[in-house]
């Protein structure tokens, strides 16, 4: 994988960290998702204009995506909701890139080198060792994460695809973002009711702008590099964010960090720079 690719998709792995940060900081995790997903789809409106259409065989893709996000987004509220984030988010973030490496020569035909699978393993080793930290978490909590890490792999693959099948990542990263805070806003009245939510996007909105900005950015940088490179090493690399994420708790939030996130940083930048080579 070229330097540029790798240090592009690391920038979109800090951003990653960043907008999740800002989901588990807040004081109501369902609409907060819900308010950057939306503010992802206000960033991607002025640019829409500037470019050109997908191609039409990209637009079952995005149709399928948005379904997959909307689903991906409650279950992310949801295990948050039931385990603690050490544990939930290695799980979720950890097994993905792990389906993707095992599946990717059945679904895209791609055969991955020896480094680069070695480098997709240990860098998901890596982040699964993060979910020896987790002092609290239930069984629910488990099953939960997994199935996001099933329908994270499932996304990758529909927007790996889709973003190749439209002719600009870009475009269809902007046009891929507009439908599932419409379907997260229908589902979050329909069950919350308009007032509570109105109320919460009143006083929380810029938290969806500066989140949705930074969650459209760094999943438009992914699907570019998924035109770039196979979508399990790239799906693997941006991954890290889980390291990023640590960094933000340790510096941001004050928390402290026990050894597994040391051995886990360690992992993880061996199985980058093995990526590298590979």
């Amino acid at each position: 994988m070229p330097l540029h690719v790798i240090l592009l998709v690391l920038f979109g792995a800090l951003l990653h960290a960043t907008w999740n940060a800002m989901i588990k900081a807040g004081t109501d995790k369902s609409l907060d998702a819900s308010l950057i997903s939306a503010g992802g789809a206000v960033c991607a409106l002025p640019f829409l204009m500037f470019l050109p259409l997908p191609n039409s065989a990209a637009w079952l893709f995005i149709g399928a995506s948005a379904v997959l996000q909307f689903v991906y987004f409650q279950l992310v509220a949801g295990a948050y909701r039931a385990g603690d984030i050490g544990l939930v988010y290695p799980l979720m973030r950890g097994c993905a890139p792990l389906l993707i490496a095992a599946t990717s020569g059945f679904v895209l035909n791609e055969k991955l080198s020896t480094g680069a699978l070695i480098g997709t393993i240990t860098i998901c080793a890596g982040i699964l060792t993060l979910a020896f930290e987790a002092r609290k978490g239930s069984g629910h909590a488990i099953r939960l994460a997994l199935a996001n890490a099933c329908v994270i792999a499932t996304y990758t693959y529909v927007d790996g695809i889709g973003a190749r099948l439209s002719g600009n990542a870009v475009s269809y990263t902007l046009w891929m973002s507009l439908l599932p805070p419409v379907l997260l806003f229908a589902w979050a009245i329909s069950n919350r009711g308009a007032v509570a939510v109105a109320m919460h996007v009143r006083y929380n909105w810029w938290r969806g702008l500066i989140g949705g900005g930074g969650s459209i950015a760094s999943y438009g940088l992914a699907l570019w590099a998924m035109t770039k490179a196979p979508v399990a090493t790239v799906a693997a690399l941006r991954e890290t964010s889980i390291l990023f994420a640590l960094l933000i708790s340790v510096i941001v939030l004050k928390e402290r960090a026990s050894p597994w996130r040391y051995l886990a940083g360690a992992i993880i930048a061996l199985g980058g720079l093995i990526l590298k080579r590979g």
